[in-house]
């Protein structure tokens, strides 16, 4: 898009209005923007503009159904690039895509908060590649896959001779980070040691290696993003509030795929494109089949549609897959699933954790019939589920509590009061076998 190219807007948020505005005038291009898809269209019929930008929902109508008429005739749209880093028309990610739009401009501190699967880092890449950090490094830390010891120096760096092993100065993720974006994945996971340290950067604006001196100028955007309640995490002593509140400037909640069944069409579209590239062999979806997808609860969201449809891709040899191949596929998923490896290289049992919860709830009102269960329901479910958990892990740990306590990542204080109010036997079992 060379300079001066005359660029039509239509969005209904006059906020993002105005970004794009700006954003666009600034590079030399002459702007009209409008809040309405018949100004838009107006516009288009008058032969103004060489590129629209639109909104999909406004109030007047659906912006891509213009945008066959706004071609002229025999041309058509591009695809969307393999580097689209978000995918979906549904009014949930509208919102996301307006939160987006109005924070890229900024070095606002967010917070991306949502399940497993629904594309959290996605999240954190678009502020990097369409802000104005995108020129510097986009860096990734999880804090789940890093060892507890080992996230200070992972984060700050460490000096020669700062610990056994310390062998030679090595730059932490801030310093690789300079300029860019630091995306900090699970922040949740944080040992309270490195929460303190991270405070401290937050509110200082520098920070020093392990075994350093002299402090260093942090020169990063945050975002942070977690599938922890972290609000619960404080109640129970596992994250800092002052620390929450210095990450959570700006929150973005990511809603589940069962939120956003609408978007299932595009999205395994997508992947059946996106698989072609790697070398798979085309494949479409039959009109039922794609009914039934948008029928699963997805527990593993977005992540496990998408390994859903390079399954389909890979393993089966008709190009049209039919409702029989789905209703297979997924019931597999349910009755036997695969272990999904989590960024650590261990084998999580997340989803089919999940699916299982999901049918004891929908046994336990289907139990009631037409009635609702009693009152407290919320306490009662969870007692089920922290009962044998704290069983299993004493049993695991022959009865220490101070083990189990750094095991199941609580503090000693809280699995003691938990005991008690749970009525868990602390006996010394026989530790739980492993493998086979």
């Amino acid at each position: 898009m060379t300079s001066g190219t005359t660029i039509l807007i239509a969005d209904d948020d006059r906020a993002i209005r105005t970004v794009l505005h700006q954003a666009l005038g600034r590079q030399g291009h002459t702007v009209r923007s409008t809040g309405t898809a018949a100004t838009l269209w107006q516009w288009v019929q008058e032969g103004e503009g060489q590129l629209v930008i639109t909104d999909v929902v406004m109030p007047d109508e659906n912006g891509l159904d213009l945008v066959p008429r706004s071609m002229p005739r025999g041309s058509h749209p591009p695809e969307e690039s393999e580097r689209l880093p978000l995918i979906g028309r549904s009014q949930a990610m509208q919102e996301i895509y307006r939160a987006l739009a109005r924070l890229m401009a900024t070095d606002l501190t967010v917070m991306v908060t949502g399940e497993s699967g629904t594309g959290k880092e996605l999240v954190a890449r678009a502020l990097h590649d369409y802000g104005k950090r995108r020129k510097g490094p986009f860096v990734a830390l999880n804090m789940a896959a890093i060892p507890r010891e080992l996230i200070e120096s992972e984060l700050f760096g460490h000096e020669r001779g700062a610990f056994t092993g310390a062998v030679q100065r090595s730059s932490g993720k801030f310093e690789q980070a300079s300029g860019g974006t630091l995306f900090l994945d699970e922040i949740g996971d944080m040992p309270p040691e490195a929460q303190t340290r991270l405070l401290r950067v937050l509110q200082e604006g520098e920070y020093m290696t392990v075994g350093g001196r002299a402090p260093i100028k942090a020169n990063v955007r945050i975002v942070a993003a977690t599938h922890r309640d972290l609000r619960r995490a404080i109640q129970q002593g596992m994250f800092r509030e002052d620390l929450f509140y210095r990450l959570n400037v700006v929150p973005i909640r990511l809603p589940p795929l069962r939120e956003r069944l609408d978007d299932i069409p595009e999205l395994t579209n997508h992947f059946l494109r996106a698989a072609t590239v790697d070398g798979l062999p085309t494949k479409v979806l039959s009109p039922d089949a794609m009914t039934r997808l948008r029928q699963h609860r997805w527990p593993g969201n977005v992540r496990e549609l998408e390994n859903l449809v390079r399954r389909l891709s890979a393993l089966y040899s008709e190009e049209v897959i039919n409702l029989e191949t789905i209703e297979t596929e997924l019931a597999d998923a349910i009755l036997s699933p695969q272990p999904e490896v989590a960024p650590d290289g261990h084998a999580s049992s997340e989803i089919s954790l999940t699916d299982a919860v999901d049918r004891h709830l929908q046994a336990m009102f289907a139990a009631h019939g037409d009635r609702l269960p009693p009152d407290g329901m919320y306490d009662r479910v969870i007692s089920e589920v922290e009962r044998p958990l704290l069983s299993l892990a004493l049993g695991a740990t022959r009865g220490n509590q101070l083990r189990a306590a750094r095991l199941l990542g609580l503090n000693r204080n809280t699995l003691r009061k938990k005991i008690k109010d749970l009525d868990v036997p602390v006996v010394r079992s026989p530790q739980v076998r492993r493998g086979g």
